[in-house]
């Protein structure tokens, strides 16, 4: 390297949420209780090691509920999933236990509630995203899919006059709120939820990257997560918005060398479903490389637990 990097910033908060912790306490506390196998529809959370440890320990992750057998246990994954599927959950006699994050099921119950209103529904996502997938199922008919500022211009609702929005809850902060410019602008009368859908842990985490990049200024940026966690590529975007070089990492055996020459001032942060120690263990990688000192910024104080849910609770 031309240049020995002189510090690594960690970003605060980072890694964990409460909706995470809380859907993985829920599989290890259903498999203490009853056993492997365990089965979860979709991964529980977008993290590769989080997953890869959960089914050493007998967790079974399945896409779809006909890979389960009659009467078996499963956990529904952090990101909630359509009415259909609880549905035929319950019709086989499947014992579930929903791990949906609270703040994705605020969003589910604000569909209903719109759709009850007599309001057709705008949803701000991504396609094919298993939060969208099951938000967008809450109802049969009567929601439009939006991805970007662009797509505005191509929605056509039957009733312009009774028009909500609800949004994903890992999207960039800043591109959500483009996008709903954009609906106010062609469809004056929408409205939409009380309090905004992006939860509390991805704006955090993006106005901690936001911090590293315009007061500490960082000149280079890795967010630990894996490449399927929506809210870690939101936080590459942000950096990368800002002019840093951003790399989304799964662990410390992904960083490149070469990346860091001539870079001085290097971020750390993480997406809400990476652990602490693949944070820890790429800090101490990073340091080994350079030598650099660490310093953690401050940032947000996240107080929020959320609690199991009903069955795995402890009885008093």
């Amino acid at each position: 390297m031309t240049e020995t990097p002189t510090e690594i910033l960690l970003a605060n908060p980072r890694g964990f949420c409460a909706g995470v912790e809380r859907a993985i306490e829920t599989v290890e506390c259903a498999l203490a209780r009853y056993g492997a196998p365990i089965y979860v529809r979709h991964e529980v959370v977008h993290n590769r090691h989080v997953v890869d440890g959960l089914r050493a320990r007998g967790a079974i992750f399945v896409e779809n509920l006909d890979e389960i057998p009659d009467g078996a246990t499963v956990i529904f994954s952090a990101h909630g999933v359509p009415l259909s599927v609880q549905q035929e959950a319950a019709r086989r006699n499947l014992r579930v236990f929903d791990a949906t994050c609270p703040l994705v099921t605020k969003v589910h119950l604000e569909v209903a509630r719109m759709h009850t209103q007599g309001c057709e529904i705008v949803m701000i996502g991504h396609g094919h995203h298993p939060e969208v997938e099951g938000t967008m199922g809450q109802i049969k008919d009567g929601i439009h899919l939006v991805e970007t500022a662009a797509n505005v211009a191509t929605l056509h609702p039957t009733r312009p006059e009774h028009l909500s929005y609800v949004t994903q809850t890992t999207l960039s902060v800043d591109d959500a709120a483009g996008i709903v410019a954009a609906l106010r602008t062609r469809f004056p009368a929408i409205t939409g939820p009380k309090k905004d859908d992006i939860c509390y842990a991805t704006q955090n985490r993006q106005d901690a990257v936001k911090r590293l990049a315009e007061q500490a200024g960082v000149d280079i940026m890795f967010v630990v997560g894996s490449k399927n966690s929506s809210n870690s590529n939101r936080l590459c975007e942000v950096a990368a918005l800002r002019g840093v070089a951003a790399y989304l990492v799964d662990d410390s055996g992904d960083i490149d060398p070469a990346w860091l020459t001539g870079k001085k001032k290097i971020g750390v942060t993480a997406g809400a479903s990476a652990p602490e120690t693949l944070i820890a263990e790429v800090i101490h990688h990073l340091r080994a490389l350079t030598g650099a000192t660490v310093r953690e910024l401050d940032g947000a104080l996240e107080t929020i637990v959320f609690p199991l849910p009903k069955g795995l609770q402890e009885k008093s």
